[in-house]
């Protein structure tokens, strides 16, 4: 006997003609920047971002303007990851150790550019980084400059100005991996560390001291 199909059947079986706002949203700046990273911002049409995201070119008008508003966009998710990928890396320190999250802050952030420099040099080839309307940038340097002022409370070190030094490290971190990107290492592992012990002599923290502390809080066996 063969089945009869009813309508009831019809519409349980039946799938939603569009896709979330964000879920459409995300896909359109995905396309965008692939785009971006194969041919550059410029030989890139509104036309081939919206036939590569599948969408209708009305669609990328009712979230943005101009192929520049996406891109910035697209600076704007880039630093918020970015964000992110540090506070996991923090997050998995112990909520007191200073020095192993200080650590853990400043190889994060040269393993993180490394891997994802090919879109930083895309999204912020005109609008940089170092932008100082970067909201996002400046939760990183808060980021940071919270851990330098938890280690100060716990007598770790004693910097005259914590956002100074915050400054420094954040700069110096970025200016220093884009010396290793050029080179094209292959493994910036050595390099990551390197930074990560010159910057903490910023804070007073040398070898001795800091692989001390690492195995008081199990850090280093």
């Amino acid at each position: 006997m063969r089945h009869k199909v009813t309508k009831l059947d019809t519409r349980a079986t039946k799938t939603p003609r569009t896709k979330p706002a964000e879920v459409r949203l995300d896909e359109l700046m995905n396309a965008a920047e692939r785009l971006f990273l194969d041919k550059g911002v410029e030989s890139t049409t509104i036309n081939e971002i919206v036939e590569a995201a599948q969408v209708a070119k009305g669609t990328f008008y009712h979230y943005f303007s101009s192929k520049n508003e996406i891109l910035e966009a697209l600076g704007k998710r880039y630093t918020d990851q970015f964000l992110v990928s540090l506070e996991t890396a923090v997050g998995a320190c112990a909520e007191g150790d200073w020095l192993g999250r200080l650590r853990a802050w400043i190889y994060a952030s040269v393993v993180t550019y490394v891997d994802t420099f090919h879109i930083h040099d895309i999204v912020y080839a005109n609008h940089h980084h170092h932008d100082r309307s970067n909201q996002a940038k400046n939760a990183i340097l808060d980021q940071l400059q919270g851990i330098i002022e938890g280690g100060t409370v716990a007598g770790l070190w004693a910097p005259e100005n914590p956002r100074v030094v915050a400054l420094l490290i954040y700069s110096g971190v970025h200016g220093a991996t884009d010396d290793v990107i050029a080179t094209r290492a292959n493994d910036c592992t050595a390099f990551a560390q390197t930074v990560t012990e010159s910057c903490l002599h910023m804070l007073g923290v040398f070898p001795e001291n800091s692989s001390a502390s690492l195995k008081q809080s199990g850090k280093v066996r």
